[in-house]
């Protein structure tokens, strides 16, 4: 623990310095996210280091090993010698269409149930940056809980979507919180078309586009929703949508509902999708090779599993180069990267016009719920008419809206205060500090280096649950994921840092995660640390 604390202190200083300068000058190139010509003068840092080969070798043989295991148990079960807690096929319906495929089956009985004490945990306070957890013991090895009726106190929140910690009971922050909620109660139980249009409403809509540095944006009651119930409105049959590998599911989704032909990009590689653009406008439709009706490229900021930030200002010069469209998720990155939180656009330097689709939530950074979608007035006024969230979906919860006027406010400075400013700062010194301890601890982690998403690589199935079950009882909560959210073989945990975290807090996860690095055998990167600064 001393030589982790004397550490941590060595790298402080030019740490706090560095981001400091880092964003001042930033804020020297932009303002309110628009591009004042100034060309970003720091090329964007990713790691992706592969694993030693016997790492991938064991990793396959592990899930070799609790597959034979997870076979030998069904056939105790089929026999009679193993009781089967799963939800079976009655022997009457034997006959019809399965309702799940077997192997699904197979590995929620035989492998998830092994580590199912890892998620779905009980949290019964604010999901701050520590929280409490409620305690649960398992007597039938996962298959149900029970309660103790012991409390878990102060454990470290490294899991949450927080951000700039706007998730938050402070009572003097959250009054304009509650006084919507006196005058506006909390339902609206309308759409936005019918009986639903808030003034609030309207007021949030113009602070999104004037935050946001678009001619207008509109808001809805659900992130999720956002994409899947939006880009249908926006392609169709006879269009193409091009598709990054690692997009989110709310976006894949929202494809295909579309009806619009789908093809895959390899992530962030700007050759796979300048391919399918060439062969997009060369080719055309199929069978017909008539010309598309439109050409969508769909990214996201920051790729929730991999840390990684869009290569923004080359895909954007592809966009205007074969006259495509293109449509940007910044659930992540809104708020939580660029100089004054504005996001990816911000932080490459690009006029947000460049994007012709800008899509967000406010349910990590601002610390609500909901999204938006901003961009020309003539497409916001066209999703008003067509997009079902807005005909269907009723509208946002005013106290929700309230939260997000009082988060976007703060950002902006427009409380007469520096909070805003000081929290994003905060979550970029914290972002690099985190990143740059571990990877002088010896783990692999993936992502960019301005990324608060940290995946810590753990590979092997049998150290997800070990390293969760571990921190844990270090009382640090952690986000653990494997197969199939992942690649079989790099299952991971994953970090979410906040600006709400103290240099204490994330010390002691640090420190934690060097002990549990060495017990378990986790460092498995074989680069040297190089000493990196923030932008100057």
């Amino acid at each position: 623990m001393g030589k982790c604390d004397i550490a941590s202190a060595q790298q402080s200083l030019t740490i706090r310095h560095g981001a400091s300068d880092a964003v001042n000058t930033a804020g020297k190139r932009q303002e309110n996210g628009k591009s004042n010509g100034v060309a970003h003068s720091w090329s964007k840092r990713e790691s992706f280091e592969q694993a030693p080969m016997y790492v991938a070798v064991l990793t396959y043989l592990g899930f070799g090993i609790v597959t034979l295991f997870g076979y030998f148990r069904d056939f105790l079960r089929a026999v009679g010698l193993e009781k089967c807690h799963l939800a079976q096929e009655r022997d009457e319906q034997k006959d019809f269409v399965p309702l799940y495929q077997d192997f699904e089956n197979f590995y929620t009985r035989n492998l998830y149930m092994r580590v199912r004490d890892n998620w779905n945990r009980p949290i019964c306070s604010l999901p701050g940056p520590e929280f409490d957890l409620m305690e649960r013991v398992s007597d039938d090895y996962n298959w149900t809980f029970r309660l103790t009726g012991r409390t878990i106190h102060n454990v470290i929140n490294m899991g949450s979507y927080n951000y700039l910690g706007f998730a938050e009971n402070n009572e003097k922050f959250l009054q304009p919180v509650a006084n919507a909620t006196k005058e506006y109660g909390i339902g609206v139980c309308s759409t936005r078309q019918e009986m639903g249009n808030l003034d609030i409403h309207q007021e949030l809509e113009e602070l999104v586009a004037s935050f946001l540095g678009a001619e207008s944006a509109m808001t809805f009651g659900m992130g999720f929703a956002t994409n899947s119930m939006n880009i249908p409105a926006l392609v169709s049959r006879g269009c193409l949508i091009l598709s990054d590998e690692l997009n989110h599911t709310s976006l894949i989704l929202g494809a295909r509902l579309s009806g619009a032909t789908i093809r895959v990009f390899k992530h962030n590689n700007m050759q796979s999708l300048e391919k399918l653009l060439k062969e997009a406008i060369m080719g055309g439709q199929p069978r017909t090779h008539r010309p598309w009706r439109k050409i969508l490229i769909v990214v996201e900021g920051i790729y929730s599993m991999e840390g990684s930030i869009v290569r923004l200002p080359e895909i954007v010069a592809l966009k205007k180069k074969y006259k495509a469209y293109l449509y940007l998720d910044e659930a992540h990155s809104i708020g939580a990267v660029g100089a004054t939180g504005r996001g990816v656009t911000q932080l490459f330097g690009l006029d947000p016009s460049d994007v012709d689709v800008l899509m967000g939530t406010f349910t990590k950074s601002f610390g609500a719920a909901g999204g938006y979608i901003a961009g020309k007035k003539e497409l916001v006024d066209y999703l008003r008419a067509h997009s079902h969230s807005a005909a269907y979906a009723t509208a946002m919860s005013p106290p929700v809206a309230r939260q997000i006027i009082r988060a976007m406010k703060c950002i902006m400075g427009l409380d007469g205060l520096t909070v805003g400013i000081q929290r994003v700062r905060q979550l970029a010194e914290n972002t690099r500090y985190f990143r740059r301890r571990l990877q002088e601890l010896g783990f692999i982690i993936y992502g960019s280096q301005d990324s608060p998403v940290v995946p810590l690589l753990l590979y092997m199935p049998g150290k997800v649950g070990a390293f969760s079950r571990a921190m844990l009882e270090r009382k640090i909560g952690v986000v653990v994921v494997g197969f199939p959210a992942t690649p079989i073989t790099e299952a991971r945990a994953r970090f979410c840092v906040s600006s709400a975290h103290t240099r204490d807090m994330l010390d002691k996860v640090l420190c934690s995660l060097d002990e549990l690095g060495d017990y378990l055998g986790l460092k498995f990167s074989r680069r040297k640390c190089t000493q990196f600064e923030l932008d100057s």
